[in-house]
């Protein structure tokens, strides 16, 4: 083995490896385990939440392969519908100076192919940097031939049982990209807005109780007055009881509209009084379901003002003889133009109560930026009353379980108050709707064209138009469980694979995707589409605070895979800021976390970091101090393997003998010991993983490593091994434990820290007894599996007492400054019969670790020279101090030590005693301040009890 851990000199060459030899392919062998990659945007990039995601997919897949399972881990990608146009579109833009429109639907689709062939596999290439061990000869994407015949399945299927169908209906509209959009493409942004305060003339003379004719109603949207079709006040509100049922001339328009009770109208809120608007609000829909009111739309496509309303019943059919006039001089503006104008218009007639500044949220495009308007459009629908039920109840009984289970409370809360889902989208790259037209505008549902036309008895001469639209990428994906394996063929797969076992998600995604996975596979498959819904949390940076290009703060996870320089990284965080002054911020801000750029610290460290922050439900600040540790971690376990080959290869390690008698393998107290130990190891990491406690996990894995094997077994193990005088055997013993407990935390480490463990495990598994040829791998190795017969309590015991003698001895030395090297006597007492007992068993392991020189019992305490002294239990451990120290050289430094203690906390005391600094600072400043007092004043107390000690000589 290379002296030093390279990571990047065996990551690359073991997956190109492993994928070679076609490892990650399912072995057709033992139960099955089948897990399915959330499909990434082929769009994308791979962000640290997906690297989180994937590490728990690929840890679990791992695992269940080592156990024996069949296992599949299902890749595919999303076809990105929006994502997708847009990138395509501006790349015609930029290189032909033109638009989707001037090819055509056909030759744009055909350009966005040719782009997919590509460029479109970069976040595959990316996987293959996680090490995910996915089934690559299965790669699935979402427009493949085979996936589109399912989905055209479905949404026939669907429409033939009247659960697809066309309407009218409001819906989440995009005036940029001209699409429909689901609530998840919607970012809300708080922002400061106005509140604009209208009076509104009450109709045939009626006036209020206190004698006024006219109400008061608040808008953020004047624009949308022009749709108004009335005013509501709550029920319960005896201000404006004599006027329901009466009427408000609207101004600017001067239709009469009906003041109606309902309970949308909130009393405490402003004047009580509510504008209803159905065709512009999602909120006044509703309310105009419940009132039996028109849908008047006032918006184009674009977002401007018609220059007639579309006026339509609930059910979405137009109605021609109503009076669809609206005033000329709005029509064609922009909706924020026409605010401007219908505002100064209102001032002008008087009309205008106040404008009250407020802070409010509004809807942005996450892909156009452009405010999204709620828009009254022709869209399919799917109709979910009926596909709920089943998808709830199969949570209730257990078919499918939560991880952490409070999230089965999210799932049912949005299952039961349930909207028909709009399947609909204005683009041209998706899943075509194989719906056809013809020119009087029925519409027919079929699979092709053809089927159309022989189901319906159609002849040639009846001219067809297939709908324009294509399916939302949420529908497609809502199939991803059977329609990867093959549906709607009966194939082998989707026999051994489904349901699959487990999905792992975060929770930001439970309606929009896990939810409709639910309802669709139960509808189509009869089965749940997974037993077990695992979410995790968010991942966010170490201040909490959410990743994104606009704060600055995102982290590549190849970047900290590879490392980056600080110029590079700058340029990545601030290079197409618009605004000179927050990349500015940005810029300095990033030089003060990474001042040098980011080291390498290589996939497995990067794994582990995830791993041991992987609390169920939680989100995670991702902390770069950890993933250094983690970096230390994969650093400690490479030497401890050179030590171990050092020590072994050529070697007798008794691996090739049968018996483990005393004439042929001679276990020592430590070998029993860790033995002992890798034991509850075993047991400890099986049982997190099948709780998903990944943290657990690799914390039990971390700790029996780290202070376990390496900072205590390894030295144990040298006074065998370098001793003259051991017999063959003790050697023999320790030497096959120090193997054969290495090839064993490999394969446990396997699943989380995949290349590191492969390149040891090639070198040490021989070793160990097991068989390495040259298409060995430790990916299909044996998980460890805990013996209890091999848990020796008693060797924990006697190990636990040698740990605290040798801690006793190293921290008198740190107390009073003798060097590490130096021999020391010590003198044992006050201890039970058994101490004195052990001190004789175990004098070897004492002297070499402790560096004595001579360990005596010392049977009367009073006895006992002027010495330092620690506690092990009731026992004491005593160094005499005579001749060890130079008494007066030692009291002078820590004269200077105690008063460089003085020095800074008077600093600290001065600063905390100064008003301004108090009132003007942060807390979070001034408590670390504070802890820093604490710690100096701690400090100096041990230095002034060391003093005393040095003073008593």
């Amino acid at each position: 083995m290379e002296k030093t851990y390279q990571p990047e000199q065996i990551e690359t060459r073991w997956y190109e490896r492993w994928e070679a030899d076609n490892r990650f392919a399912p072995t057709g062998r033992g139960t099955p385990f089948s897990i399915m990659i959330p499909p990434p945007n082929v769009t994308g990039s791979l962000h640290m939440g997906h690297a989180f995601q994937d590490t728990i997919m690929d840890t679990l897949t791992r695992w269940k392969r080592m156990q024996g399972n069949n296992t599949l881990w299902q890749v595919g990608t999303d076809h990105a519908g929006i994502a997708t146009q847009m990138l395509v579109e501006r790349k015609i833009a930029a290189e032909e100076g033109k638009t989707r429109h001037d090819l055509g639907r056909e030759a744009f689709i055909d350009k966005v192919w040719e782009w997919k062939e590509e460029s479109g596999d970069h976040i595959t290439r990316q996987l293959r940097r996680m090490g995910a061990s996915v089934d690559w000869s299965r790669e699935r994407f979402t427009m493949d031939d085979g996936f589109y015949k399912a989905v055209q399945e479905v949404f026939v299927r669907l429409h033939e049982e009247g659960l697809v169908y066309r309407g009218k209906r409001l819906v989440n509209w995009d005036p940029t990209l001209h699409t429909a959009i689901s609530d998840l493409e919607v970012e809300n942004k708080e922002q400061q807005g106005s509140f604009w305060h209208f009076r509104y003339p009450l109709a045939d003379g009626v006036k209020t109780a206190d004698g006024k004719d006219y109400l008061v109603v608040a808008t953020t949207r004047p624009e949308t007055l022009l749709g108004d079709t009335g005013v509501a006040v709550n029920p319960e509100d005896t201000r404006y009881a004599s006027l329901v049922g009466k009427f408000i001339e609207l101004p600017l328009v001067g239709r009469r509209i009906p003041i109606v009770a309902d309970e949308h109208a909130d009393m405490e809120k402003g004047s009580g009084c509510v504008k209803i608007t159905p065709a512009h609000d999602f909120n006044d829909y509703e309310v105009g379901k419940r009132q039996d009111h028109l849908l008047i739309n006032v918006f184009s496509q674009d977002a401007t003002i018609l220059e007639r309303a579309e006026i339509y019943d609930l059910k979405g059919q137009p109605q021609p003889d109503e009076d669809a006039s609206l005033p000329a001089k709005y029509a064609g503006l922009d909706r924020f133009e026409a605010r401007k104008l219908i505002v100064a218009d209102m001032d002008a007639l008087g009309l205008l109560e106040q404008v009250e500044a407020v802070n409010n949220t509004m809807p942005y495009g996450d892909r156009s930026g452009d405010v999204i308007e709620p828009l009254l459009t022709d869209q399919w629908f799917v109709a979910v009353e009926s596909l709920a039920k089943p998808a709830i109840e199969a949570v209730e009984n257990g078919d499918i379980q939560f991880v952490p289970k409070n999230y089965e409370n999210m799932y049912f809360a949005w299952m039961r108050d349930l909207q028909d889902w709009c399947i609909s989208r204005q683009l041209w790259w998706g899943h075509r709707i194989p719906a056809w037209y013809d020119k009087a505008g029925n519409v027919y549902v079929a699979r092709t064209e053809a089927e159309v036309r022989e189901k319906h008895g159609l002849g040639d001469d009846i001219e067809l138009t297939q709908d324009e639209d294509v399916l939302d990428t949420w529908f497609s994906s809502g199939l991803w469980t059977f329609g990867t394996l093959g549906w709607p063929e009966q194939t082998p797969e989707l026999e051994t694979f489904h349901p699959t076992s487990v999905l792992v998600t975060g929770f930001d995604i439970i309606f929009f995707w896990v939810a409709r996975m639910i309802m669709m596979t139960l509808k189509f498959t009869g089965e749940v589409p997974f037993k077990t819904v695992y979410v995790h949390g968010l991942v966010r940076d170490g201040q909490g605070q959410k990743m994104s290009k606009s704060k600055g703060n995102v982290l590549d996870p190849i970047d900290l895979i590879d490392g980056i320089s600080l110029d590079a990284l700058l340029e990545k965080r601030t290079g197409n800021m618009m605004q000179p002054q927050k990349a500015k911020a940005i810029a300095k801000a990033t030089r003060d976390e990474f001042k040098d750029g980011i080291e390498a610290h290589g996939t497995d460290a990067l794994r582990f970091t995830f791993l041991s922050q992987a609390t169920t439900g939680r989100d995670i600040k991702f902390d770069m101090n950890r993933l250094d540790g983690y970096r230390n971690f994969c650093n400690k376990l490479w030497n401890a393997s050179r030590y171990v080959l050092m020590n072994a290869e050529g070697e007798d390690c008794g691996t090739s003998l049968e018996g483990e008698g005393v004439n042929d393998v001679e276990l020592s107290l430590a070998d029993r010991w860790i033995i002992s130990q890798l034991q509850k190891t075993e047991a400890q990491v099986t049982r997190a993983m099948e709780e998903y406690r990944f943290d657990h996990a690799s914390q039990a894995l971390y700790e029996f490593v780290w202070n376990e094997y390496c900072d205590w077994y390894l030295e144990l193990s040298k006074p065998v091994l370098w001793d003259e005088n051991a017999s063959a055997a003790a050697k023999r013993g320790t030497r096959r434990t120090l193997v054969r407990v290495l090839e064993t935390v490999l394969r446990l480490a396997h699943p989380m820290m995949p290349y590191i463990t492969e390149e040891i495990w090639q070198r040490v598994a021989p070793l160990a007894g097991t068989y390495v040829g040259d298409d060995a791998s430790l990916m299909l190795q044996a998980w460890p599996q805990a013996d209890d017969s091999k848990i020796d309590e008693q060797a924990t015991r006697d190990i636990e007492w040698l740990k605290g003698v040798i801690i006793a001895v190293r921290n008198i030395r740190a107390e009073m400054n003798i060097a590490p090297g130096k021999p020391l006597d010590v003198l044992l007492t006050k201890g039970k019969p058994e101490d004195a007992e052990r001190l004789e068993d175990y004098r070897h392991f004492l002297a070499k670790l402790a560096k004595l020189e001579s360990a005596t019992w010392l049977e009367n305490p009073d006895d006992a020279p002027l010495s330092a002294t620690q506690l092990v239990g009731d026992m004491e451990v005593l160094v005499p101090m005579a001749d060890l120290i130079d008494k007066d050289a030692e009291l002078k430094r820590l004269a200077k030590e105690i008063e460089k203690q003085d020095k800074l906390i008077g600093g600290i005391e001065k600063k905390l005693d100064n008003e301004g600094f108090i009132a003007k600072a942060p807390e979070s400043v001034v408590e670390k301040e504070r802890g820093k007092l604490a710690d100096f004043q701690a400090a100096k107390q041990l230095l002034e009890e060391q003093r005393a000690k040095i003073s008593a000589l």
